[in-house]
């Protein structure tokens, strides 16, 4: 099969799940023998000039004619079978599906919400906003500035959002969806995607990692990801200084703009074992949540599907994860981890407890976690799952190929 793959990369200076996801399903197609090519942009050429690179971002979101007519032409030359796009905010646009025709198959990835939510992630003020989805409208963001808090910055990711309704983008000019999780599918389809192009593939995790034997182990509890609102940071250090000084080492791996708020917090008690070490990479936050014996993600906003999960459940590590979202269909109560209610401290701080307390519950949960990788997200599993999605997207594109001749 001849595969290209399209990705507008976001800016190098933050760590992007969507970068990683697009970089491992791209080596694992050319493992798996097929003949691939990549057509990608970097946000970084644009956030260099500065305001005039803000104003050609925003207008490169709605209609890109020079990304679409580039593609298009990228398509014409390397005659894929299948153009399996992850991101084309801000530089391609959805522009590019249109100058693809039916050329090709046309995949989409929907790492976050953003085909009908101008903030991408449906979160309004700290709490969950599904205004955007339910009522099928993007007024609700243009009223409250949900993106970056701006009625201006919105307004261009707002106008993507209503141009591509009306052209029946979604619709018409995208042979399969690949949701993360069936609870977002679910979402997507409410908010106006086609229930019969919309299909479940999680991310994985790529190889077989070793696993650091449970007595090896810190007698620590890891937090991965960036210190901002949506998170349940604020939250989770909060159930820590309820805990005490008997609590296990909370380790936080991360950097974000809530990073100075949480060290002030967690100065009013140095008691507690807090520690914050800041942004590590890859390698070392994989690290981090090998060596732990349990992770946390308090998550209060719909997440996608969190890479933290993935990679504890692949080295072994259950996880602790707020009820909300995807997340307790994926981390389930009793088999790989624990779950609370989100944005409650006292809830967080019972149900991590009670794991703690007993040791072979947690190292029971531990080989539930790996269980869950060995099913659900290896290399082998997901190449199964991507490959079913890019033959039934070939066999609609087909369809639609001859409806026109």
């Amino acid at each position: 099969m001849k595969i290209l793959l399209v990705h507008n990369f976001y800016g190098s200076a933050a760590p992007s799940g969507e970068n990683r996801v697009f970089e491992a399903e791209h080596a694992l197609l050319l493992a798996r023998g097929h003949e691939v090519e990549t057509f990608t942009r970097q946000s970084d050429e644009i956030r260099a000039q500065g305001v005039w690179g803000a104003v050609k971002g925003a207008l490169a979101t709605l209609w890109n004619p020079w990304m679409a007519r580039a593609v298009r032409q990228a398509v014409e030359r390397f005659k894929p079978d299948v153009v399996h796009v992850h991101n084309t905010f801000p530089l391609l646009s959805p522009a590019i599906f249109h100058a693809i025709g039916h050329r090709a198959a046309r995949v989409l990835t929907l790492h976050n919400y953003r085909l009908f939510c101008p903030a991408a992630m449906p979160m309004r003020a700290g709490h969950v906003c599904t205004d955007c989805l339910d009522r099928r409208s993007v007024l609700p963001a243009l009223q409250h500035g949900c993106y970056r808090g701006s009625r201006l910055a919105t307004l261009p990711l707002a106008a993507n959002v209503a141009l591509h309704r009306r052209l029946g983008t979604w619709t018409k000019q995208v042979d399969a969806f690949v949701a993360l999780t069936e609870f977002q599918r679910e979402r997507m389809i409410e908010a106006g995607l086609p229930a019969e192009l919309t299909h479940v593939k999680p991310n994985f995790y790529p190889g077989r990692p070793a696993i650091v034997p449970w007595a090896d182990r810190r007698p620590s509890v890891v937090f991965a990801g960036r210190l901002s609102s949506g998170k349940g940071v604020l939250a989770l250090v909060r159930a820590w200084l309820m805990w005490g000084a008997s609590a296990p080492e909370l380790r936080i791996v991360g950097d974000g703009d809530l990073r100075g708020e949480l060290e002030r917090l967690a100065a009013t008690a140095p008691e507690v074992p807090i520690r914050f070490l800041g942004q590590l990479g890859g390698a070392g936050a994989q690290d981090e949540i090998a060596r732990a014996r349990l992770l946390v993600l308090p998550s209060e906003w719909f997440e996608g599907f969190p890479m933290v999960v993935r990679e504890a459940f692949a080295f072994g590590t259950p996880a602790a994860v707020s009820a909300i979202g995807p997340l307790p269909s994926i981390v389930r109560q009793g088999e790989n981890g624990v779950v609370f209610a989100p944005g409650d401290p006292q809830s967080m701080l019972a149900a991590v407890r009670a794991a703690w307390g007993s040791a072979d519950e947690l190292a029971r949960l531990a080989a539930g976690a790996r269980r869950s990788f060995e099913a659900l997200y290896t290399e082998e599993a997901n190449y199964r799952m991507l490959m079913a999605v890019y033959e039934q997207a070939m066999v609609v594109s087909q369809r639609r190929r001859d409806a026109v001749q």
